[in-house]
C-alpha cells in the first residue's frame, strides 16, 4: 500500500499539471474589444465567466503549452480547431478555438441565428493570444508570474485606450486568418520564453505592444466577418 501511494506521488510531480487558464484581466480584455471597435465590446470578458460553471470544457480554449522552440505554423492552427471545447487538453488549443468560434459565429449569421456570442468568444481568445505565458508551457516561472502579468496593466488600461496601437491586417480567407494567429503565437511565445530567461515580469510598455496585437488582428476580423 504505501509503494502504490509513493508511485502514485512520484506520477503526479512527473506529469504537467493542468493550465488554470488564466487571462488577462476583464477589463483589458474589454479595452482589447473597444479599441478593435467591436460595438459589442462588453462582452469580451465573458469567456472567462463561462469557466465558472464550465471549466473543464472551456480552459483548454484560453492556451496552448508549447515546449521552447516550438514553431507555430498555420497547419498546427488547423489542427487545433477539432479539440473545441475538448476537456481533458493538457496542451491547451487557443489556436484552433479562434478560428472555431468565428466558423460558429459565421454559421449562425448564415441561418440568420443571433451568433454575437460567438464573436465574443473569439476576441477573448484573440485577447489571451498576445498574452505571452499563455503561449508556454506553465512551468514554476509561468505560475510565479502569471496572476501578476494579467493584471499588470488592468486598472488603467481603459483610461488608455491610446496607448493600444491598431496595426493594418487585412484577413480575407482562413488561410490568411490561421497565418496571422501563428505569426502573433510566435510573437507573444519567443516574449514569453525572453522573459523566463530572464526572470523578469512583463513591462507595462510590452504589455501594451501585445495589446495591439490582439487589438489589430480582431479588427481584422471584424471586417472579414462582414461588421
Amino acid at each position: 500500500m504505501r509503494r502504490s501511494i509513493t508511485v502514485a506521488i512520484l506520477m503526479f510531480l512527473l506529469v504537467p499539471q493542468f493550465h488554470t487558464a488564466w487571462a488577462w484581466n476583464d477589463e483589458t480584455h474589454v479595452a482589447i474589444a473597444k479599441a478593435a471597435g467591436y460595438k459589442k465590446w462588453f462582452n469580451a470578458a465573458g469567456a472567462d465567466m463561462i469557466k465558472v460553471k464550465a471549466n473543464r470544457i472551456e480552459k483548454a480554449n484560453h492556451f496552448a503549452n508549447n515546449p521552447r522552440g516550438t514553431v507555430v505554423t498555420a497547419q498546427m492552427v488547423f489542427s487545433q480547431v477539432p479539440a473545441y471545447n475538448r476537456s481533458g487538453d493538457r496542451h491547451g488549443h487557443l489556436y484552433g478555438a479562434i478560428i472555431a468560434a468565428v466558423r460558429h459565429y459565421l454559421k449562425s449569421k448564415k441561418s440568420g441565428k443571433y451568433g454575437e456570442y460567438h464573436l465574443a468568444f473569439a476576441a477573448h481568445y484573440i485577447g489571451d493570444l498576445s498574452q505571452p505565458l499563455h503561449n508556454i508551457l506553465f512551468d514554476d516561472y509561468n505560475r510565479k508570474y502569471h496572476g501578476a502579468t494579467d493584471a499588470l496593466v488592468n486598472a488603467e488600461v481603459l483610461d488608455h485606450l491610446d496607448r493600444i496601437r491598431i496595426h493594418e491586417i487585412h484577413i480575407r480567407s482562413e488561410a490568411d486568418l490561421a497565418r496571422e494567429i501563428a505569426r502573433i503565437a510566435n510573437r507573444a511565445m519567443t516574449l514569453g520564453y525572453r522573459l523566463e530567461a530572464e526572470n523578469r515580469m512583463l513591462t507595462r510598455r510590452e504589455a501594451y505592444a501585445q495589446l495591439g496585437h490582439s487589438a489589430s488582428l480582431f479588427r481584422a476580423v471584424l471586417r472579414y466577418v462582414g461588421q
